[in-house]
């Protein structure tokens, strides 16, 4: 067989306010192809303090991943103008966010694009449906470590979308910062949550949608934990209530009891579990599946249609 000419290789790294990833690919007929992916715990949310400055401790953090980061792009001969460096919630909420662009730019040797909530969202749409299979009227929640996407599209065409300012490791901070945990932990969590979701909730309700489709690390989490079970890989409000009961029998933050939950996924797994109890109340969800990709294959096809 004849091999299919690839493009030159490019690169999308977003700085979420839990992970920082990096994706590599090369566009082979039309459609990005991923070569690597790296990816580090980063928790930028976690060093935000009351005064809106994020701490030299977790600034270092996400400087020592950028420099990760930029040596992959060196050893995968990446220019500069195929890569992207995209930033949300944290960044864009922290007081001494231009410190934090100085202190990169010698390392990475790009500058960094903070994103509003609402380019995130469409990016995470289309990273979605560039990578699920399905059809007919789509929610899409990403619940990220400082702020949650909701998404109502249909095939590419967006129809909805709003960007919230709560989760995972917000939540964790809030609710979930001493163990055992509580059952007013939850409830304190979905009031929360109901609170913030007031001025959209009517709006997506209108909109009305035919499935769900979840994308963050949150859900990466639960299905990771019904994978390792060998359980069905689908979300229901069953599967959910009985993660809060585990949850609640564990005597400690690491959760080490919960079969099949890794320890770097523990941080969050709580306050995450608590979130999607909200939301499925809430927005009266009866399943949610895990979606193919998000902001990072978003962010992918962007770049390999700006190469196009």
């Amino acid at each position: 067989m004849p091999q299919l000419a690839s493009s030159k290789p490019y690169a999308a790294i977003t700085l979420g306010s839990n992970s920082f990833n990096m994706m590599v690919a090369s566009t082979i007929a039309g459609k990005p192809h991923v070569i690597a992916k790296y990816k580090r715990k980063v928790r930028l949310a976690e060093g935000i303090g009351a005064d809106g400055l994020l701490n030299e401790e977790v600034m270092q953090r996400g400087l020592a991943c950028l420099s990760m980061f930029a040596q992959m792009l060196k050893q995968h001969q990446i220019t500069a103008d195929n890569v992207a460096v995209i930033a949300t919630a944290a960044l864009r909420t922290i007081s001494n966010v231009d410190e934090f662009h100085q202190r990169s730019l010698p390392i990475l040797g790009h500058p960094i694009e903070v994103i509003s909530g609402l380019r995130e969202a469409e990016l995470i749409y289309q990273g979605m449906v560039a990578t699920t299979a399905g059809q007919g009227k789509r929610l899409v929640i990403d619940i990220g470590g400082a702020s949650t996407e909701f998404i109502i599209g249909e095939g590419k065409k967006v129809l909805f979308k709003t960007s919230l300012p709560f989760g995972g490791v917000l939540f964790n901070q809030q609710f979930f910062n001493r163990a055992p945990y509580q059952m007013l932990d939850f409830e304190q969590a979905k009031q929360a949550v109901e609170l913030i979701l007031t001025e959209s909730i009517s709006e997506l309700i209108a909109h009305g949608w035919d499935c769900v489709v979840g994308a963050s690390g949150v859900v990466q989490s639960v299905v990771s934990v019904l994978q390792h079970r060998k359980q069905s890989e689908v979300i229901t409000l069953a599967v959910l209530q009985s993660l809060k009961a585990e949850v609640l029998s564990q005597a400690d933050q690491s959760l080490s009891g919960i079969k099949g939950l890794s320890a770097e996924k523990a941080p969050t797994f709580a306050s995450g579990v608590a979130i999607l109890l909200a939301l499925f109340e809430l927005l009266s969800i009866n399943s949610l599946n895990l979606a193919g990709g998000a902001l990072r294959e978003g962010v992918l096809h962007m770049l390999a249609n700006r190469q196009a």
